[in-house]
């Protein structure tokens, strides 16, 4: 597993890590022994990087992590583990005492004495400007509770206000072949400010993995059945905003670009790891079989020139104006 420096950390981890949005239960169900055996999965291929939430399973995946480092000593001092707050009393979760208390249930449920990052998780934008939250962050930063933190967020316009602000160690956002903004509005100020990015869907919900049709059903407890059409939350977490059966489309029409011996997986994966400015990609699994599948790009070549052209082009002409939601 190549490694990438996170940011103003120093730290460097495995530029593949794991997401845990599915071992919270909105991604159908995950019993605990299948989580547990994902994380295992994920740790023995070199990963080092978990991101979870606070509001993932009202806790669940947060505990479950907690569950695997203290049964797992070869993970513990390695294993750097990025949660999220903010979703939890949704949209009125936004006072200091609020944000203390919802960092002090993460540190119980992870049972660690300091968080390595917490993220403002896609807070409203006009709380985000006030800035608040930043300076309750620096506080416990300062009081030893959290050792960085940075924000999760929707839109581009979001982004680039957290860039400005100094505290910010790093920003996750979507990105992936059906979502290219971040490209040209992000990448560069970030790098700049030597701001860690986090890639989350970077399969689109499973649109890139390549094995959907649009007969494909989900469970009623899976977000992509029951926030396809933004329902529930933001619509460009479910799809990258996409209406499904355009994106099976879309997906179906990638595959002549997929390399011989590759999957498309392999293909929407490595195509995000090609920009330097990205510092960790965070795809879920929901087993051990999974985890180790998006291990694989990482061991690929990078994608020719002439590849990221066509598929910078493919953007433009057939996917852009068919995203919903902020972005």
């Amino acid at each position: 597993m190549h490694t990438r420096t996170f940011g103003p950390t120093g730290r460097s981890f495995g530029e593949i890590g794991l997401g845990t949005w599915q071992l919270g239960g909105d991604w159908g169900d995950v019993t605990e022994d299948a989580a547990l055996a994902t994380l295992r999965a994920a740790f023995d291929g070199g990963v080092t990087f978990f991101d979870t939430a606070d509001v993932y399973g009202a806790g669940r995946s947060e505990t479950i992590i907690g569950r695997f480092l203290r049964e797992t000593p070869a993970a513990r001092g390695k294993i750097f583990v990025a949660t999220k707050l903010g979703r939890m009393n949704w949209p009125n979760g936004f006072t200091r005492d609020q944000i203390r208390s919802f960092t002090e249930a993460s540190l119980r449920r992870l049972g660690v004495d300091v968080l390595d990052l917490t993220q403002a998780h896609c807070i409203p934008p006009d709380v985000l400007r006030r800035g608040e939250v930043f300076g309750w962050l620096d506080e416990l930063k300062r009081e030893g509770k959290i050792r960085h933190y940075g924000a999760s967020v929707e839109a581009m316009d979001e982004a680039r206000f957290c860039v400005e602000h100094g505290g910010c160690a790093s920003l996750q956002i979507i990105f992936n072949i059906f979502r290219q903004k971040p490209i040209h509005e992000l990448f560069a100020a970030a790098r700049a400010k030597n701001i860690a990015l986090i890639v989350r869907l970077p399969l689109a919900s499973g649109l890139l993995g390549g094995k959907m049709t649009k007969q494909t059903s989900f469970a009623t407890t899976d977000h992509r059945m029951y926030n396809r059409d933004g329902q529930c939350f933001n619509v460009g977490e479910t799809f990258a905003g996409l209406p499904f059966a355009k994106g099976v489309e879309l997906a179906d029409a990638l595959r002549p670009l997929v390399p011989a011996g590759w999957t498309m997986a392999d293909f929407a994966l490595r195509w995000c790891l090609d920009f330097e400015a990205v510092s960790v990609l965070i795809p879920g699994a929901k087993s051990p079989e999974q985890a180790r599948a998006n291990l694989r790009a990482a061991s690929l070549p990078p994608l020719g020139a002439e590849t990221h052209v066509k598929l910078a082009a493919f953007y433009e002409r057939a996917v852009a104006a068919h995203i919903r939601g902020a972005y």
